[in-house]
């Protein structure tokens, strides 16, 4: 089994995917690619904090003040406390996965899709079993089904997914989740879930008991992806099996973080401002790709996701000729366009730009 502490020296290129840039709508100067991040920043209450917190910059977090955000956490989720652990762990839990147990086995997710945690799994000899993305470019709840073997150690979904920004209908996902449980640990990564209208946290089947860990970050939402901290809530034997391996550890997080985290969290009432401007801003580069003719996915997310009639290489060279960096492609749906929404002027700046390279 290995510690969190020892991940860094195993596995730092399974982590790389965080930093490679995804497709931003952005103003000409500076060009600055976007991971989806939240335009509009953290709550003012959260600066606020920041702004107590530098005068305690020189000292690790304690684990008082991460004692105090578990327990916001857990009363915020519902689960108990025991079952949150602090940490953006995506891509060190695929490799604890992956060093658990019997060696070798595989992980399965939909392609494309992020896959940080499953990747992490390669240097370990774990394999990765992608499935393609089914109709309308959701995850193919069937084909996942069936690609779950006994050697599977988990089974990793985004939900909304990314790139394609899309969902399946709740009822449907929910009954996957409680069979696929039943067979393997299924971890839904829930980094976009405050954008959907619709879509509902798995956390239900967590607080019920059944094998379904669940990943919130606060990187996206709610503005700390400079401060980057999310939370997985686990399963008791997991949560557990984390613990003694040492994630979650508040010197690791650091107080600014974990100050950042519990003010965001109380401010509930920006997580729905920021929501509602991300929707209509959402709504505008819908319509825009509607008016282009453009085929694009039902996002939830706050990225939109459209096929170009015209080879992606030259669209990302005419977009970024009019101040917008779109940059890497979603193998095997190379011809795909993943741009983030960003504020009303980087939204009118956008469809300015598409009017141009699309030229209707």
């Amino acid at each position: 089994m290995i510690t969190k502490r020892q991940f860094a020296s195993l596995a730092v290129a399974a982590g790389a995917s965080r930093v490679l840039p995804a497709s931003a709508a952005v103003p000409i100067a500076p060009v600055q690619a976007s991971l989806n991040e939240n335009p509009y920043g953290p709550s003012p209450k959260v600066l606020e904090a920041l702004r107590r917190a530098t005068v305690t910059v020189n000292r690790y977090g304690d684990s008082g003040a991460a004692d105090d955000l578990v327990a916001q956490i857990a009363s915020l989720e519902g689960v108990a406390t025991e079952q949150v652990i602090l940490g953006e762990i995506l891509a060190p839990l695929g490799l604890f996965l992956a060093t658990t147990g019997q060696r070798g086995g595989n992980f399965v997710y939909s392609t494309p899709g992020y896959g940080a945690l499953v990747d992490a799994g390669r240097p370990a000899g774990t394999a990765v079993k992608g499935v393609p993305l089914g109709l309308d470019l959701r995850n193919d709840l069937p084909a996942l089904a069936r690609a779950v073997t006994a050697e599977t150690k988990a089974l990793y979904l985004v939900n909304p997914h990314n790139p394609s920004g899309t969902i399946n209908a709740p009822g449907d996902f929910r009954r996957f989740l409680r069979d696929v449980s039943t067979r393997t640990l299924v971890i839904v990564d829930e980094a976009y879930l405050e954008f959907s209208s619709t879509a509902q946290s798995a956390v239900s089947l967590t607080r019920a008991g059944a094998n379904v860990a669940v990943f919130r970050t606060l990187d996206k939402v709610y503005g700390l992806a400079g401060l980057p901290i999310g939370y997985l809530l686990a399963p008791r034997p997991l949560a557990r099996a984390l613990r003694d391996a040492g994630f979650g550890d508040p010197h690791e997080l650091g107080s600014l973080a974990i100050d950042a985290a519990r003010a965001a969290l109380a401010d509930q009432a920006w997580v729905r401002t920021v929501r509602e401007r991300i929707a209509a801003s959402r709504a505008r580069l819908t319509q825009a790709l509607d008016d282009l003719h453009l085929s694009h996915t039902a996002s939830e997310a706050n990225f939109v996701f459209f096929e170009s009639p015209i080879a992606a290489s030259q669209a990302r060279a005419q977009l970024a000729m009019q101040g917008i960096v779109v940059a890497r492609a979603f193998t095997p749906l190379e011809n795909w366009i993943r741009i983030s929404i960003g504020t009303d002027a980087q939204v009118d700046r956008t469809i300015s730009a598409l009017r141009v390279v699309y030229r209707r």
